[in-house]
């Protein structure tokens, strides 16, 4: 049995396609759910699903190695960040090497880094007259959005798109594939 932890700072619309997805694989489970923040939808979500979650305490993420321990206590193989909004900590980086994904909604490396997230990098793809956007799925490393790249899929963009229906063809991209390389990732 794999499993995998899922790290979530929203309402967790990827972490329940992942999770939807892999009902169908017996050899795959999302063992936690993850999030910084107290009142995010991904924990009730996790609720729901039956999955455990975990409160990230800000300090213990960034400075210690309880979450580690946490990870390799649960037997995680895989860390699938869905809409997580910290930088993953160098210890937990250099503990799963290879084994931490991210999504990130727009063609990396363009639209990457620190504070590019959601609606920032949508607004700025149409505010730069872009041709096209998508998602950027890649493992993650010591560095915002600069790990090795797992898969790229693209959207036109057409000139009455707005960051809102951007967002939303971006969010198809996203629930169409993370499932899918996530668990070709584990098998």
């Amino acid at each position: 049995m794999k499993n995998i932890a899922i790290f979530a700072s929203g309402a967790g619309s990827n972490a329940q396609k992942i999770i939807d997805h892999l009902k169908g694989n017996p050899a795959i489970r999302v063992a936690a759910i993850v999030s910084n923040k107290p009142d995010a939808g991904v924990l009730l979500i996790a609720e729901a699903e039956n999955i455990p979650s975990y409160i990230i305490d800000k300090e213990a993420f960034l400075r210690g190695d309880y979450y580690v321990k946490l990870m390799q206590e649960l037997h995680i193989d895989l860390i699938v960040l869905a809409g997580f909004l910290w930088k993953v900590p160098a210890n937990l980086v250099q503990a799963f090497p290879d084994k931490i994904i991210n999504i990130h909604p727009a063609l990396l490396p363009k639209y990457g880094g620190k504070g590019m997230y959601g609606h920032f990098v949508h607004e700025a793809v149409i505010a730069a007259g872009e041709p096209e956007s998508g998602i950027t799925i890649h493992f993650v490393n010591e560095k915002y959005d600069d790990g090795a790249t797992i898969l790229q899929e693209k959207c036109t963009i057409t000139p009455a798109d707005t960051p809102e229906s951007l967002a939303q063809k971006v969010q198809a991209l996203e629930h169409k594939w993370f499932p899918v390389i996530v668990e070709r990732l584990l098998t």
